[in-house]
Formats: C-alpha cells, sequence, structure tokens
C-alpha cells in the first residue's frame, strides 16, 4: 500500500510583554496555502537544516529579522487534515523575548510582520489558534516553577516590572504585598543600589535576577498566584 509521505515543519511561539499586555509575534502569509492570512512564524524542515533547533532558527530570522533568542522546544502536532499540502507534523518551539529590544521586518514568505496582543487575535492560518493556546497554557505552568518571567524583562527591573509581568501572563491581578514576600523571601533577586522613576510615583528599587541563587535552591519555589 502506497504512503504518503510525511513532511515536518517547525512554528515559533515567540512571546513578549509590552505595557503590560502580553503579545505574541505573527507573520502574514505571502504564498498559499492561507495566503494574506497571519500565522505563526515557521516553515518546512530541510536537508539543510542539520536539527530541529537550526530549522526554527533560520525560519524565525527569515520570516521576522530576529535571531539569537533562546529557543525550546515544546510539543509536536500531526493530526491529519492540519496542513492542506498534505501529512505535516510541526514542531513548535517557544521563545520569549524582550520587544523593546527587536527590529521585526518581513522577509522570505511573509509579506508582513507584526506584535499581536494574545487576546486579540486574528484569524489565524492552519491550527495556529490551537498551537497558541497549548504554548500560552504552557507559559502559565512555567512561571510557576522557573525564571522563565525574568526573559521578558530588562536586566535591571523593579518589583513592579516583575509583578507586571506575571499578570500580564496569568491574564489577572495579583495581591501586591504576597508577591514582593514571595519573591523578595525566596533569595533569587539582588538588589541594587540603583532606582528607577516610575511615573509621579517615587523612585523604586532595582533588582537583578540571580540564576547561581536559585539553582541553589534544595526545592525549586513555586510562584503561584
Amino acid at each position: 500500500m502506497a504512503t504518503e509521505p510525511v513532511k515536518v515543519t517547525v512554528d515559533i511561539l515567540a512571546f513578549a510583554v509590552q505595557q503590560g499586555v502580553l503579545e505574541i509575534l505573527l507573520v502574514k502569509r505571502k504564498y498559499d496555502p492561507f495566503k494574506s492570512s497571519w500565522a505563526l512564524p515557521g516553515g518546512f524542515v530541510t536537508d539543510a537544516d542539520k536539527t530541529l533547533d537550526a530549522a526554527a532558527e533560520r525560519e524565525l530570522f527569515e520570516e521576522t529579522n530576529v535571531s539569537r533568542v533562546y529557543l525550546e522546544q515544546l510539543y509536536s502536532f500531526g493530526d491529519q487534515g492540519r496542513d492542506p499540502r498534505g501529512r505535516v507534523v510541526t514542531v513548535s518551539y517557544l521563545a520569549l523575548l524582550r520587544e523593546e529590544e527587536l527590529e521585526i521586518k518581513a522577509s522570505s514568505d511573509a509579506s508582513g510582520v507584526a506584535w499581536w496582543p494574545i487576546k486579540e487575535l486574528p484569524a489565524l492560518a492552519f491550527d495556529h489558534a490551537e498551537i497558541i493556546a497549548y504554548g500560552l497554557k504552557r507559559l502559565k505552568y512555567k512561571i510557576e516553577y522557573t525564571p522563565a518571567a525574568f526573559s521578558l524583562l530588562p536586566k535591571k527591573f523593579t518589583l513592579r516590572d516583575l509583578q507586571v509581568v506575571y499578570e500580564a501572563i496569568l491574564d489577572h491581578e495579583i495581591d501586591n504585598r504576597n508577591f514582593r514576600k514571595k519573591f523578595l523571601g525566596a533569595g533569587i533577586l539582588k538588589q541594587l543600589d540603583e532606582t528607577s522613576q516610575e511615573g509621579s510615583f517615587r523612585p523604586a528599587r532595582l533588582y537583578e535576577f540571580s540564576e547561581p541563587d536559585f539553582e541553589k535552591l534544595p526545592d525549586r519555589p513555586v510562584f503561584v498566584f
């Protein structure tokens, strides 16, 4: 019995928090299928890609101009019918970015690229709405037991900056006193002799995340709010 060849793609979920809003990087497709529809950056794995990670890095750069970022493999999606071009399995990747540090621009098979608020997404190509929903769920779990949230912050930040990131991802407000107590008590923040002026409020203390202190913890903290 003839067997249809299975093709492999990579899709990248690149998240950032801008002005308290969780956003994701999308591209507008230049070609069919789903021409002119918004989609996750990604594409087919080629013989020139030595690894799946290399394919994800290449596709992200070719379609958005984003490079040299940390990518973490999330999950594979391969149900029949998810791609009109045939049986296609996609390997999804997670990237956590600082939007203000990036200069995005469309190229390759993308006619546009833009950041979209996660709660205001357009109609998406393929099953990318499902992939994003899964990635967002994983991200919410991830910030509870890993330092992933710090990847969305500058090196120096205030406690309010950190809280804003958690609130944007979890999509609800967090008690300020409980948040400060939990993070300051964890011993993973280094207080700096610097402050930041936050609007009309008094200057706020700046902190840095200490990965060595995080790694020394006997048990991973669970930042559940």
